[in-house]
């Protein structure tokens, strides 16, 4: 083969490793290419974001970030996550150094507000793939962080916060998986009723400011609003926004839209209910005519389904529940009907029946797959002591999937395979502080949920990273489960664990390039 066609190939092989596309690949040296083949590469560079905490001084925040070990070598690389506005905060120093100076006595008081300010030091720094690394930030104060991932550490970046607050209207435990930036969000399960206070947390992690526009659909449709047009986020900054303040009518299920009319940013809904607590709902998958919500606790007391219809049709849906031994029928609720533009909510009483299960949505005519979007809000305990958590629809572990900050208890791994059976192997990560990895391979039997301990590192100090990986079979969901009980209060949070994007497929090239080799 030519040298110019090396050159150009080589060129569009980075490219597709660090975008995620691109539509060339190697030929054979005769110029022929083989029809559908493809390979896959691991990604050069990776984004995620992290929202601000949130609004309480009880708050204690843990970060952890991890990369699963891969085959192969490259350049070491860097995974950091750091408070957007240190950029800002160091061209400020060097503009009036003197006046920096004197503000630096009184910085180094508190670290945690040296952090909300914008340290230029990384608030979380990977070292290595396969050890995960923590930090602790403490009170209302910690700020969102973003983070960019290179060379070795980039495939299967994952970053989890999970922050605890033990009193107050907004106690509980908030875990989210830190996302990628992008332009269009759905959320449905949030709500503007009088008992809850629900802020959408845009995070901009770019050097340019991003504008975003927040769109609100109750049980009637649009909740008409001008103030949510037009939301400026400024550059490496993030904005808050109370929903509720958004419209004049309360509404309990509403469907909130997310879009970027320049820029991009990170998006999700922080909840907060004066009976049970707190929790970040993150967005459901893209709009789609079957959705699965996997990993609903075996001793959830309430689970209350939300599904939107974005398009211009209704959409009918069969609603079965994937159990320990196969689906069944919520009993009185075995369909929904989800009106065009309109947010439809519907308890699910008794659905668990103390076994844990996934929730399964398809189009009840098999001709007629109207793109939806859903999630669940759930409740484990009684009386005063309840506490909440969201699961979002949610996409297959695919090639692999992974959730950070697992503890030495309180982790469960729910697996659901809502068409053909499928394998998965899971491994535990070595720990933040000490521990050796240990795997586990688990097949999941069709139209089922499988709920089990997942494996802990031996010798365990710190916290670990579970990675999921699909062996044979069909595709499998997945959502981790962190229960960190407080007080009688069953405090919880659930992750859902879509494909990590850690690799990109390069399809093959239909034209020679060698040919542009004089």
């Amino acid at each position: 083969m030519k040298s110019t066609s090396l050159s150009l190939i080589a060129g569009a092989v980075a490219l597709a490793a660090v975008t995620g596309f691109t539509a060339l690949t190697v030929p054979g040296d005769d110029g022929a290419t083989e029809a559908g083949a493809s390979s896959r590469l691991p990604v050069e560079r990776s984004s995620l974001l992290c929202p601000a905490p949130g609004l309480s001084d009880l708050a204690e925040t843990a970060y952890t970030s991890f990369t699963p070990p891969a085959n192969g070598e490259g350049e070491a690389g860097t995974a950091e996550l750091k408070s957007p506005a240190a950029d800002t905060k160091k061209d400020d120093k060097e503009k009036d150094k003197s006046k920096s100076e004197d503000k630096s006595e009184d910085k180094s008081k508190d670290k945690s507000k040296d952090k909300a300010a914008g340290s230029d030091k990384p608030v979380v720094a990977l070292k290595e793939p396969g050890k995960p690394v923590t930090a602790d930030v403490s009170g209302s104060d910690a700020p969102a962080l973003v983070g960019t991932a290179t060379g070795r550490l980039a495939p299967g970046w994952s970053a989890q916060q999970t922050t605890t607050v033990e009193a107050g209207d907004g106690r509980g435990v908030l875990g989210v998986s830190c996302t990628a930036p992008d332009t269009d969000f759905w959320f449905p399960a949030a709500s503007t009723a009088k008992t809850r206070e629900d802020y959408v947390n845009l995070t901009n992690p770019d050097d340019t400011a991003a504008v975003a526009d927040i769109e609100l659909y109750g049980p009637d449709g649009t909740l008409k609003s001008d103030v949510g047009e037009g939301i400026t986020v400024p550059a490496g900054s993030g904005v808050r926004v109370l929903i509720s303040t958004l419209t004049s009518k309360a509404a309990e299920d509403v469907t909130v839209h997310v879009t970027t009319r320049t820029g991009r940013v990170g998006a999700v809904v922080r909840t907060a209910d004066s009976k049970t607590g707190s929790d970040w709902l993150t967005a459901s998958a893209a709009p789609a005519g079957t959705l699965v919500l996997p990993g609903i606790p075996a001793d959830a007391t309430s689970v209350r389904l939300v599904a939107f219809a974005p398009g211009e049709d209704d959409a009918d849906l069969t609603v079965r529940l994937l159990g320990k031994t196969g689906p069944f029928a919520p009993v009185g609720n075995e369909d929904l009907h989800v009106k065009s533009r309109m947010t439809a909510g519907v308890d699910l009483k008794n659905l668990t029946r103390g076994e844990a299960g996934s929730l399964l949505l398809t189009p009840a005519q098999k001709d007629r797959a109207t793109p939806v979007v859903a999630a669940l809000r759930v409740v484990r305990g009684k009386g005063d002591k309840q506490e909440v958590g969201y699961i979002p629809a949610t996409g297959p572990v695919g090639a692999q999937a992974t959730a950070a900050d697992n503890r030495s208890k309180g982790s469960t791994l729910s697996l659901t395979a809502p068409g053909a059976a499928g394998t998965v192997k899971v491994t535990a990560s070595g720990g933040s502080k000490a521990g050796t990895p240990v795997s586990k391979t688990y097949k999941v039997a069709a139209g089922t949920t499988l709920a089990v301990t997942p494996p802990v590192p031996s010798g365990l100090k710190g916290t670990y990273a579970l990675t999921v990986q699909t062996q044979s079979g069909g595709p499998v969901h997945a959502a981790r489960t962190l229960a960190l009980p407080q007080d009688g209060i069953p405090m919880f949070t659930v992750q859902t664990l879509p494909d990590d994007g850690g690799t990109v497929e390069v399809p093959v090239a239909e034209q020679d390039l060698s040919v542009l080799d004089d």
